[in-house]
């Protein structure tokens, strides 16, 4: 019982899904559609698969025995080229070349289909290098063969069907050599791993599929051999009939001729051969399985992951007329992207245009003067740009959405734990660096990012305690501290709690807005930063009192405050630091008073 259901599920499994590698992927090919699934330069699977011409509308002269085998043969040719040059474009280079400009230029100029042109001319370089290669070469030596050794027909024929073979397999050898190449061969061999488990009846994941052999009854190497062996029959029958066809030019003419029938044959034997595991037919299948031992190697998890991408949309497209066609998303230039991003971001209100700027910058590891320019960027890049403009277009800041903005020359981690650093913020640490040196204890009061730690730590060596309420910004400005390599050390606790010791200086940035002012912020503002950090009280100076009134028992005897403050509170806080402080406002660089400097 168990045997008969073993056979019963194999046969029930068989498929006539075939398949060919390309350049870092797989193509299977079944009855109603074709699919190619290719690991791009980022890792990312992609897939693209069309539906074949329904085999109703097909002439029923090419459906013949031997006329099929010739019309898949050249078919096959062209369908196998052009994907390669599709993977080839998916995967390929990232820089846009001046062969592709002339491409452009061409098709505006002649009004022609470049890559018709280009696959055209592949199919007869490819061709006519496989004739040079396996007719001409071969037909030159059997001429020297009967000349030196006999001029029997069959032994001239067998002849040169063994240089053929000699030829192929040595091909074969010298090209497993090359990396890329052999490459190619391992995701051959997931393609015949994968369609073998699914012959058996096996769920098609990577360790079903690694346990299956690499070679295939079906294999194109085996039709490759079966072609040899084909000739040398034809040839010989061929010549017997029409001996008046089998000397000088007339004998490679009449081969060549030939060609399209030999295929047709080749493809019916291998066809047959494919449906029988009988041990009297297994030596004519011999020769081809043992060279698909170097056509094919055996592939890593993720060539099999894509060979089964490839097989499970196939598999669909047989079974579904209505399982949607899928194209390669390609590189696109990056200035392409970036006006692509603009336009997304004007439609959704952000008239800031820089803000695509910074995205694409962040999306594809590119500077602002770079992403001006016709550099392709992949596939992954663009999905990332296109999602962080979707995030950006829901309200949420910029600099959340990209998890980082730039601070005094240092890239800081931001999320919705701190408030976003603010240019006015750089211009307080810049003031302030002008006296600090590396001798000098410094406190930072509030330091959500860490931002003004980080800077003045770098640009000065002091040494520099980082204390604020909250833990989340605490985590942030660790991870900040860490990412920088600086010796910052923090302390939990809100405004002076928990500091210890006298300082040289103490900077602040502390909340200041207005309670009631709160509601009329930005929705980027009130929506999604700390409220713990802007809410400064009724007023908007709560933090400044506390600081005029502590800040002078953590301060050396000439030791200096530098408090960043709101529009028009200046004077307000100065007013609370005058009794103790010799006290100076200073204009940021469009004028307005946004520092409040301090001497004990």
């Amino acid at each position: 019982m168990g045997k008969k259901q073993t056979k019963k599920n194999k046969k029930a499994c068989k498929t006539s899904i075939g398949g060919q590698a390309v350049l870092e992927g797989v193509m299977m090919r079944g009855k109603s559609g074709i699919a190619t699934a290719v690991r791009d330069s980022d890792g990312v699977i992609r897939l693209e698969a069309d539906r074949l011409k329904p085999q109703e509308k097909v002439s029923k002269i090419a459906k013949l025995p031997v006329i099929r085998g010739m019309v898949n043969f050249f078919s096959s040719m062209v369908t196998g080229v052009k994907i390669l040059m599709r993977s080839a474009e998916l995967y390929g280079e990232e820089e846009q070349s001046e062969s592709s400009k002339f491409e452009k230029w061409l098709s505006k100029t002649f009004k022609v289909d470049i890559m018709s042109v280009v696959i055209t001319i592949g199919v007869i370089l490819g061709l006519a290098f496989s004739i040079g290669l396996f007719f001409v070469i071969p037909h030159f030596l059997g001429r020297l063969f009967s000349s030196l050794v006999t001029e029997k027909l069959i032994w001239v024929n067998l002849f040169e069907g063994l240089i053929r073979i000699l030829i192929f397999v040595g091909y074969v050898l010298l090209t497993s050599l090359m990396k890329d190449i052999r490459r190619t061969y391992m995701y051959h061999g997931a393609e015949h791993k994968t369609i073998t488990a699914y012959e058996k009846g096996l769920k098609l994941t990577v360790q079903n599929v690694r346990k299956c052999k690499r070679v295939h009854d079906r294999c194109g190497t085996t039709f490759m051999f079966l072609v040899m062996i084909v000739s040398i029959l034809v040839f010989s029958v061929f010549g017997a009939v029409f001996p008046m066809l089998t000397n000088g030019f007339l004998k490679l003419v009449s081969k060549l001729a030939l060609l399209p029938l030999v295929a047709g044959l080749s493809y019916e034997l291998l066809k047959l051969l494919s449906k029988t595991d009988s041990f009297l037919v297994y030596p004519l299948k011999l020769p081809g399985l043992l060279i698909q031992r170097i056509t094919t190697r055996e592939p890593d998890d993720d060539m099999i992951e894509v060979a089964i991408t490839a097989f499970n949309k196939v598999l669909k497209m047989d079974a579904d007329a209505n399982e949607p066609c899928e194209k390669f998303r390609m590189p696109e230039k990056v200035c392409d992207l970036t006006e692509r991003i603009k336009t997304t971001l004007l439609s959704g209100g952000i008239e800031e245009i820089s803000e695509a700027d910074w995205i694409v910058c962040y999306a594809s590891g590119l500077n602002r003067g770079e992403i001006k320019g016709e550099k392709l960027v992949s596939v992954k890049v663009s999905e990332t740009a296109e999602r962080l403009a979707k995030e950006r277009l829901s309200g949420r800041p910029l600099w959340y959405v990209l998890g980082e903005c730039d601070f005094y020359g240092y890239t800081l981690k931001v999320d919705e734990r701190t408030l976003i650093p603010r240019p006015e913020t750089e211009e307080l640490v810049m003031r302030a660096c002008d006296y600090i040196r590396p001798e000098h204890r410094v406190l930072d009061l509030c330091t959500g990012s860490g931002a003004i730690a980080l800077a003045v730590a770098k640009k000065t060596g002091a040494k520099v305690v980082a204390s604020d309420i909250s833990k989340g910004a605490l985590a942030v400005a660790e991870e900040n501290f860490k990412k920088h390599d600086v010796n910052v050390s923090v302390i939990h606790g809100d405004m002076f709690e928990n500091i210890r010791g006298k300082f040289d200086f103490i900077l602040s940035n502390p909340p200041y807005i207005k309670n009631v002012d709160i509601a009329e912020l930005q929705n980027e503002v009130k929506n999604y930063e700390p409220n713990l950090a802007l809410d400064g009280g009724k007023d908007g100076l709560d933090y400044y009192r506390i600081i005029a009134q502590q800040a002078k028992d953590y301060l050396k005897k000439g030791g200096m405050l530098f408090l960043e403050v709101g529009f028009d509170q200046a004077q307000a806080v100065k007013n609370l630091l005058v009794k103790n402080y010799t006290v100076e406002i200073i204009k940021d660089i469009n004028g307005i008073e946004r520092i409040v400097k301090a001497v004990l």
